[in-house]
């Protein structure tokens, strides 16, 4: 982890300046000579680039990471750049920006945010912070498993810190959700720091929204490990009355064609690469969609000119083949303006779905399910109504087993996200097995659209599908606390 000088250096340089700013670059932005010192911190100048720190990190290493072990795209035979990722092969020195500029970017500054809130008696902007904080310490969590909380900002009093377990931070994170909920909220914002809320610009309805969605997700996290208390706590949240982002994104979506100013997957994959064909479609969703005739096909991925309209995949990790199709194989659709989502409306009442199945019979899983599938069909400006009816391709399975339910929920979660939020599709595959592993390669007849293969040059060994991320060189060497190293299958705590 990066340490500190005992003078913390403030984040005051522009939201616009990180807008695209790539997780993989070294945001050195903490030592700055030129930015005030900490007696002029504030939280509205701390927060806008607390968040792009989170939304730069989340969707360039995290996006690039979870679409490939998604399967929603892999590497092109043409080029190198995601190699190791796709034959499950990153070292203690690969892909490590997302652990350590998550640490010294965001969460240094949600951190110092929080402290000044709590001095100042802003519940609001404490229950921003609060947000996303917890949204932030949950990637990390669900990535390594355990990484330092309780003694992570100690500066110079704190060199090593400790690591803490991931149901422990959990459980901290949403005791820290509930007391920042706790507060009054009804203080009117002032204009000037409402405007420095780049998420929701002070309005405090739409936060206690992504606060309850946030609550949700974690606890849906728990379903293996610690069921009863799944059911409880998710129970009392939706009898509660709770609200969740059901209607509105949390999402950042306003972003320039410059560089350094657009949506940072794109900053990272197309322009810093100079190139728009690192990353093409994965036959594993290519088949499933082509199977389907989803209309969000040509909206996610593009035929290159070559192909003529026909859209190609290649086959997970066979990035050494010379197949003539995988040179015209579709490309993932990426501009520079598109919408970086934090949460979105469509995986929050896919959620919905999933929790009225569990533990309240299932009486509106179908309405919440209809309104997931419609919502992210709308991501691309399209309808559902012809896949969602009765008898059609994403009809609700709504007499059929509790697994067939869940299976039909997951999936479509797991097609919502290529142009959203790539890492939860891995993420929430760990914790649910849906989309199902194939016992055959996608190249074999018996193949079934849409199921996850071990990559063709994978060397984990076969089946052994990655779960996790190691922890970064800088860390181990840096820090005795470190943990031992475990493979990356190596389930993380909450996993199935």
């Amino acid at each position: 982890m990066k340490t500190y000088n005992n003078q913390y250096i403030l984040l005051l340089l522009s939201a616009v300046l990180l807008l695209g700013a790539s997780c993989k670059k070294n945001l050195d932005i903490n030592n700055d000579p030129n930015n005030p010192p900490l007696e002029r911190a504030t939280p509205y100048v701390l927060f806008p680039p607390a968040v792009m720190s989170t939304v730069s990190c989340a969707g360039t290493d995290g996006a690039v990471i979870g679409g490939i072990w998604s399967q929603y795209w892999t590497q092109s035979n043409a080029s190198n750049q995601y190699k190791t990722i796709d034959a499950y092969n990153i070292q203690r020195t690969d892909y490590n920006a997302l652990y350590t500029q998550m640490f010294s970017g965001a969460l240094q500054d949600y951190s110092l945010m929080l402290k000044l809130c709590d001095s100042l008696h802003d519940y609001s902007f404490g229950l921003m912070g609060t947000v996303m904080k917890a949204y932030s310490y949950q990637i990390l969590v669900d990535l390594y498993d355990q990484v330092p909380y309780q003694e992570a900002f100690g500066g110079l009093n704190q060199l090593q810190p400790k690591f803490d377990r991931g149901d422990s931070i959990y459980s901290w994170l949403l005791r820290d959700l509930d007391i920042a909920l706790s507060k009054d909220l009804t203080v009117t914002i002032l204009d000037e720091n409402a405007a420095q809320d780049i998420i929701y610009k002070g309005d405090m309805d739409k936060w206690v929204k992504f606060a309850n969605t946030l609550k949700l997700k974690m606890y849906l996290r728990m379903v293996n490990v610690n069921p009863t208390l799944a059911r409880t706590k998710i129970t009392e949240l939706i009898n509660s009355g709770a609200e969740f982002l059901t209607d509105v994104d949390a999402s950042y979506s306003t972003f320039k064609d410059a560089p350094g100013q657009d949506n940072p997957l794109y900053e990272s994959n197309i322009r810093s690469l100079n190139t728009t064909t690192n990353i093409r479609a994965s036959y594993t969703m290519m088949s499933w969609l082509q199977k389907n005739k989803d209309s969000r096909m040509n909206k996610i991925f593009r035929a290159p000119g070559a192909a003529r309209g026909v859209y190609y995949g290649i086959n997970q990790g066979d990035f050494t083949s010379l197949s003539p199709t995988y040179n015209v194989a579709a490309i993932f659709r990426q501009t520079p303006l598109d919408t970086a989502y934090l949460i979105s409306r469509a995986e929050t009442n896919l959620m919905l779905a999933e929790a009225d199945e569990r533990y309240f019979g299932g009486t509106k899983a179908k309405a919440y399910y209809d309104a997931g599938v419609q919502a992210a069909f709308q991501q691309y400006k399209l309808s559902a109504d012809t896949f969602i009816q009765a008898g059609r391709v994403y009809a609700y399975p709504t007499g059929a087993t509790f697994d067939k339910k869940l299976e039909a929920i997951i999936t479509q979660k797991w097609a919502s996200f290529p142009g959203t939020h790539a890492l939860e599709g891995f993420l929430e595959q760990n914790r649910t097995g849906y989309p199902k592993y194939s016992p055959v390669y996608s190249t074999d007849p018996s193949y079934i659209p849409g199921q996850l293969v071990y990559s063709r040059n994978g060397v984990t060994g076969a089946g052994k599908f990655p779960k996790r991320l190691v922890f970064p060189d800088v860390e181990r060497s840096r820090n005795s606390n470190t943990p031992a190293e475990v493979p990356i299958y190596q389930k993380v705590w909450w996993a199935l």
